[in-house]
């Protein structure tokens, strides 16, 4: 039998949970969807060290778990960026449980039925893989990847626009320029490592045509996995994977071989990032150096539109990635013995992620789809710090592009061109505090008068690339819960929640 309900939330991302919560606090009846078998996202599936950037935006949900994780470990609020991951995953779930919201695990959206409305366009029906029918008020889409948005038509993007599309100037392809996440010069792409002869491309590299600078190519920033690492005496080494390739690492070992050539001293830190930063003296692991966990072969530009099937196939190549990547640091003869040494007092934490293997249970989808909404938010409102007057959080973190792909060029010197590899796309650009409006959130009433994304909002990838942390996806999420009990309770399309009413349930802090 179908079932009515008044806010349907897809995705238990951090946002998802903070949606839920919110609304069911309003006096909404809600049910949560999960596709996977967590709550919490990124926020408890591997990303511990939370980029917060300037603490003045922190509000409402985001100040709550932070409250939370100081009062779990007896600490001052603060003390800690971000909790252990099944910390995280026991709050979050608390959250729910006192707030009385139902959640369904692994089951994803299978269908999507759209009808006319009397406000426009409206979401009538969705189907679930566990033969669950949902008829709901408000549907808020806080999923990473935004299938909603596909599914009912909504219009939307994916990766990067062209430069005169808002007139931005970080838009778009970047140059070639170094950088801490580049592959130094004269690294060959092909089997022969001279990189005269033209021959097999390496694995690990995008061997697509390279659009001119500026240009809109679609491009996703690459995603990866946040592996947390401890040297606790329990932990479990990194063993040699059974599907481990040895020239897929080929590229490694050639970063190494040009590092020794130049006198450079890359540390096991700088790859992978070994700084005890979480409770217990446990690490976030995360990409840092120029071969690192994100996987830069244009596979994250696939994901966002791709099947079922093919994203599965797309998360186990990453997990593959990550276990190999972890292996081949700590046991290749040709990574330095001072890395090789270092790796070897790290390891994967018993207490974590017991189900997938002691890896994280998300993927790091840094970005999928972007609706096209009723408003679109730019790198103009960010960088001049627009505050609209429909703000409904905070927020303040750099423009964070990582990198979108590792290509090969040629480059011609005499007596012939050398093929070598570039790594393009990192970006970061401070920005000051700036406000987000409740017009990201939602779509155009004559696509849909009863959605709302906190995720997938609608902005464009440059923009994007500083909303898209966890503590705004709180804020946002918090924000879309109560603006959909707002709609359920006036009987209206979500476009048409009073500003001020949704402004005075939330806590945006007051600043400048």
């Amino acid at each position: 039998m179908p079932e009515s309900i008044d806010v349907l939330v897809y995705g238990a991302t951090s946002a998802g949970v903070c949606a839920a919560v919110a609304a069911a606090e309003a006096g909404a009846s809600v049910l949560l969807v999960e596709p996977g078998r967590h709550v919490g996202g990124m926020t408890s599936g591997g990303l511990g060290y939370t980029d917060v950037g300037d603490e003045r935006a922190l509000s409402g949900a985001a100040a709550r778990l932070r409250a939370d994780i100081a009062e779990h470990y007896g600490v001052p609020i603060g003390r800690y960026a971000g909790p252990e991951p099944h910390v995280a995953e026991q709050i979050f779930t608390r959250w729910l449980e006192r707030a009385g919201v139902d959640v369904v695990f692994e089951s994803p959206l299978r269908s999507l039925t759209m009808r006319e409305g009397r406000d426009g366009a409206e979401i009538a029906e969705l189907v679930f893989e566990d033969g669950r029918t949902v008829l709901p008020g408000v549907v808020i889409d806080a999923s990473y990847e935004g299938d909603a948005i596909a599914a009912s038509g909504v219009p939307y993007r994916i990766g990067r626009e062209d430069r005169s599309l808002y007139g931005e100037r970080f838009a778009g392809r970047q140059e070639l320029v170094p950088g801490m996440h580049a592959m130094p010069p004269w690294i060959s792409p092909f089997a022969d490592a001279s990189g005269r002869i033209p021959s097999r491309i390496l694995p690990q590299l995008h061997d697509a045509p390279l659009a001119p600078v500026g240009s809109g190519d679609g491009g996703v920033m690459a995603y990866g996995y946040r592996v947390c690492l401890t040297t606790a005496a329990d932990r479990i080494p990194f063993e040699r994977p059974d599907d481990y390739d040895e020239e897929y690492w080929e590229l490694g070992r050639r970063l190494f071989a040009n590092d020794r050539r130049n006198g450079v001293e890359r540390s096991a830190g700088r790859m992978i990032g070994l700084e005890p930063n979480l409770p217990g003296g446990m690490a976030d692991g995360n990409s840092l150096g120029p071969v690192s966990l994100n996987v830069l072969d244009g596979s994250a530009w696939e994901y966002p539109d791709a099947s079922p099937q093919r994203r599965r196939e797309i998360v186990e190549h990453h997990l593959s990635h990550t276990r190999g990547f972890l292996y081949f640091l700590s046991h290749d003869p040709a990574v330095p013995a001072s890395v090789r040494h270092e790796l070897s007092r790290w390891g994967l934490p018993i207490g974590e992620f017991a189900d997938t293997g002691h890896l994280p249970h998300q993927l790091y989808v840094r970005e999928a789809r972007r609706m096209l909404g009723q408003t679109v938010l730019t790198e103009h409102d960010l960088l001049a710090g627009r505050m609209p007057d429909d703000t409904v959080a905070l927020g303040s973190y750099h423009i964070d592009i990582r990198e979108v792909q590792r290509i090969w060029r040629w480059v011609y010197e005499h007596p012939a061109p050398i093929g070598t590899v570039f790594t393009e796309g990192y970006l970061s650009v401070p920005v000051p505090l700036y406000g987000i409006p409740y017009g990201a959130l939602v779509p155009r009433r004559e696509h849909a008068a009863n959605l709302i994304l906190p995720v997938c909002i609608s902005a464009s990838a440059v923009a994007f690339a500083s909303v898209r942390m966890e503590p705004q996806y709180m804020m946002l999420g918090a924000a879309a819960g109560t603006a959909a009990a707002l709609a359920v309770d006036a009987g209206c399309a979500v476009q048409d929640v009073s500003h001020d009413r949704l402004r005075e349930r939330l806590d945006i802090p007051r600043v400048g």
